[in-house]
């Protein structure tokens, strides 16, 4: 372990530090759940953006597919915070879901707020 001049181990020797992995099991959960949000998302850009209107199935099923990618991103946010704030976790992985939430929360007070 590596130690500064005090004697004192550095923060990113033990794992806690920014350039680090998340070492907390509720970071690792914010972390899979922003992967599982950018592949939902880009899955919807890439496909269901592209489908027709007159396929059948767009309707039942784009509304809940939306509603899962949304609360991805919204949990995901939500266990990051936690586990920066409680668990004091450090990591630059764990920080980023944190954006994930926020674009979430925004989109749906702007949804709320400038309807179409």
């Amino acid at each position: 372990m590596a130690e500064n001049e005090a004697g004192e181990e550095s923060a990113d020797s033990n794992g806690r530090g920014f350039l680090s992995r998340p070492s907390t099991r509720l970071g690792w959960w914010s972390v899979g759940l922003t992967a599982a949000f950018v592949l939902l998302s880009a899955v919807n850009a890439a496909v269901f953006m592209h489908l027709s209107e007159d396929v059948p199935w767009r309707r039942t099923v784009l509304p809940f597919y939306g509603i899962a990618m949304m609360s991805c991103g919204l949990a995901a946010g939500i266990a990051a915070l936690i586990a920066v704030m409680r668990r004091h976790e450090r990591s630059w992985l764990v920080w980023l879901p944190i954006l994930a939430g926020l674009f979430v929360v925004t989109f749906v007070f702007g949804e709320f707020l400038a309807p179409h």
